[in-house]
Parts: C-alpha cells; structure tokens; sequence
C-alpha cells in the first residue's frame, strides 16, 4: 500500500464522513429543535441564531466524523503496511 492508496482512502473516508455528519446533524437538529434542519442557513429568511447554530453544529460534527473516520483509515494503513503513513510520520 502506498502513497496513492492513502490519499484515496483519506479522501473516500472524508467524502464517507461527511454523509454520515449531515444525517446526525439532521437528526440532532431535529431531535433538538423539532423541525427540520435549514436547507440553506445563508437564506436572508432564516434568524441569524438559528444559522449560527445550525453552522456550529455542523462543523462540529463534521469535525469529529472526519476525524474519526481519518483516524481509523490509519489504523487499516497501519495493520496492512505495519507503518504509518509518511504524511504522518513528520
């Protein structure tokens, strides 16, 4: 396994990650404040606290999701190659 092989995996668990992020974000949004989620927080429509909520809660889970998904990525590299990535090694 090589360098491509790690920036394609890296970039299949982020684009992964990502999905899964907006379908909890949706889910927490709704769970928390009973409707949906804004389609489109940069809509002049929806109240400034509600897309600055919305923005922080999505970056946050966007941010772990990523995260998390980066880090098992490495964990597979790791077993497969027995080394880490040379991205991670600086």
């Amino acid at each position: 396994m090589g360098n491509v092989a790690w920036k394609v995996m890296t970039a299949a668990t982020a684009v992964g990650a990502s999905v899964v992020a907006r379908k909890l974000t949706d889910g927490t949004w709704k769970f928390v404040t009973g409707s949906d989620s804004p389609q489109n927080p940069d809509d002049p429509d929806i109240e400034w606290k509600e897309a600055i909520a919305f923005a922080v809660l999505s970056g946050v889970m966007v941010g772990v999701a990523r995260m998390l998904a980066h880090r098992e990525a490495t964990q597979v590299y790791k077993k497969a190659t027995g080394h880490l990535p040379k991205e991670l090694l600086k």
